[in-house]
């Protein structure tokens, strides 16, 4: 058997306080967590992102081997999408060039046995400077687009700019085409991905261990 070489360091960047909450409890329950990983809160907005994460691999001295994984709520973009559903990206979309992302298969498998019972959708995710609602959220389905959120682009493109390094993007569903923020029944939908960003963790180990087993 394949043994797995020095542990590389692992950022997860969020935005939101509860976010960080959420994911900072779940790596207490986690099995096998990297010795080095930190989840970063880098406040909401693209630019906010882009310096909170570039902030923090400067600290790691560029830290080329430092996988980043972009995390927290997204709002759905798809028919049926629910909240608590999971969404792993393909690729991250803003302004510029798509941003594809590590091993998006292999992290989709670990977060189906990590959260059994949860649909996990993945495709392109978008990303945009403020909340989507209405005519927007069509215009954004349009392109193929499966769900947005206002970091995961500029957390991975920052991510990269640096060098080329791992890179994903898992968001879990508070906001969806039938289950709109504003709608009666919202703050259940808030608990359910809360739990479900709770119990991530170990999915995100699994692909971050992945990447340092040799390739054949």
């Amino acid at each position: 058997m394949a043994e797995a070489g020095p542990a590389a360091p692992l950022l997860i960047a969020c935005a939101l306080g509860i976010e960080q909450f959420a994911l900072r409890t779940g790596r207490g329950r986690a099995v096998d967590a990297p010795d080095r990983v930190t989840v970063l809160r880098t406040g909401m907005g693209p630019r906010a992102a882009e310096t909170a994460v570039a902030r923090a691999l400067g600290r790691n001295g560029g830290a080329p081997d430092t996988a980043v994984i972009a995390s927290g709520f997204c709002a759905g973009l798809a028919p049926g999408m629910h909240p608590g559903d999971l969404v792993v990206a393909e690729e991250t979309r803003a302004a510029g060039d798509p941003v594809p992302c590590t091993g998006a298969e292999l992290l989709a498998e670990a977060l189906a046995r990590a959260v059994p019972g949860r649909t996990v959708h993945t495709g392109p995710l978008t990303g945009s400077d403020h909340v989507v609602r209405g005519h927007e959220r069509a215009e954004l389905r349009a392109t193929g687009a499966i769900a947005v959120d206002m970091e995961s682009a500029a957390t991975l493109r920052t991510a990269l700019r640096s060098g080329p390094r791992p890179v994903a993007a898992v968001r879990v569903v508070v906001d969806a085409p039938e289950h709109e923020l504003v709608r009666i029944g919202t703050f259940r939908g808030g608990i359910s991905a809360f739990r479900v960003l709770r119990a991530v963790l170990p999915a995100f180990y699994e692909w971050h261990r992945s990447l340092l087993l040799p390739r054949r």
